[in-house]
């Protein structure tokens, strides 16, 4: 591991040579970081729906609404 990135495969043959309870543990540290960075996402996306709410650009309707502006 001369400073190149690994290759997926190498990665996963790194993966398979720790013990079970290793393997075990990264696979729940990766599946927490992998939770955290949608939260961040969902935050953001919120964050952006609040921003456009307060300055009037969003609309309200019903589906056929939705639907009769999108097939105008």
């Amino acid at each position: 591991m001369s400073g190149q990135a690994l290759r997926f495969h190498e990665v996963l043959d790194l993966v398979e040579s720790l013990p079970q309870d290793q393997q075990e543990y990264l696979v729940d540290i990766v599946s927490r970081r992998l939770n955290e960075c949608r939260r961040q996402l969902i935050a953001e996306t919120i964050k952006e729906a609040r921003e456009e709410y307060a300055r009037g650009e969003v609309r309200s309707g019903s589906v056929d609404d939705l639907m009769k502006e999108l097939l105008a």
